[in-house]
C-alpha cells in the first residue's frame, strides 16, 4: 500500500512522500487564492472550494480564512456555515451534515501521532475520520479530535475539546467534552438564560 492508501485506510503511515506533499501544496495554493480574494467575489470563492473539497451542498459559506490539508477528504452538506479560522486536518474523511453551523476558531483534527517519542520522531502518523450530523452547532474555540462522531441536533459549547463520541439532541461542553443536558421543549421558549423568544415578532 502507498502512504496515501494507508492514510485513507486509517493505518500508520509516513506523510513525507511526494504524492501527499504535492497534494498538500495544491491545497495551500488554492486556499491562498480563496483567503486572499475580494470578499465580494462569493461565487468565485465558492468555485474554488467546490473544486477543492470532496463534496459540497448547493448552499454553503466559509468565512476566510479557512485552512485544510487536502480538501478532497472533506464533505459538507446543504446550508453549511463556517465562521472565521476554521482549520480541518483532513488526512481522513470529514463528513459534515446539513444545516451545520461552526463558530470562529474551530479545529477538526483527524490526524494523530504516536505517543512513543521514537516512533513520532521517525515520522509515523495516523488519521481517523470525523463525522458531524445534521443541524449541529459547534461553539467557538472547539477542538474535535480524531475518530469522533457528533450526533444530529447537538450543540457543542465554546472551548470544548471533544475526545469521544457525543450523542444526538444534547448540549455538551468542557475539556474533555461531556454531555451537560438533553435538548428539550424549553429550548423552543428560551434563547438564553431567562430570555424568551417573541414568536410574534415580524420577520425582516
Amino acid at each position: 500500500m502507498t502512504s496515501k492508501e494507508k492514510m485513507k485506510a486509517g493505518e500508520p503511515y509516513i506523510a513525507s512522500g511526494d504524492e501527499l506533499f504535492k497534494e498538500r501544496q495544491h491545497a495551500k495554493v488554492e486556499l491562498q487564492k480563496f483567503n486572499g480574494m475580494d470578499p465580494t467575489k462569493i461565487k468565485a470563492r465558492n468555485k474554488i472550494l467546490k473544486q477543492l473539497l470532496g463534496k459540497t451542498g448547493q448552499r454553503f459559506f466559509f468565512e476566510p480564512p479557512f485552512l485544510c490539508d487536502y480538501g478532497y477528504n472533506i464533505e459538507v452538506g446543504e446550508n453549511f456555515y463556517a465562521n472565521y479560522n476554521l482549520t480541518i486536518l483532513d488526512c481522513a474523511k470529514v463528513s459534515i451534515g446539513d444545516d451545520v453551523m461552526i463558530a470562529p476558531n474551530v479545529s477538526l483534527f483527524t490526524a494523530g501521532h504516536p505517543v512513543d517519542a521514537e516512533l513520532r520522531v521517525a515520522g509515523w502518523e495516523f488519521a481517523l475520520p470525523i463525522t458531524i450530523g445534521n443541524r449541529v452547532w459547534i461553539g467557538g474555540q472547539t477542538v474535535i479530535n480524531p475518530g469522533v462522531t457528533i450526533g444530529d441536533n447537538t450543540v457543542i459549547g465554546s472551548g470544548s475539546v471533544v475526545t469521544k463520541d457525543i450523542p444526538s439532541n444534547v448540549v455538551a461542553a468542557g475539556n474533555p467534552c461531556r454531555v451537560i443536558r438533553e435538548i428539550g421543549e424549553q429550548d423552543k421558549i428560551y434563547y438564553a438564560k431567562g430570555r424568551k423568544f417573541d414568536l410574534h415578532e415580524e420577520k425582516s
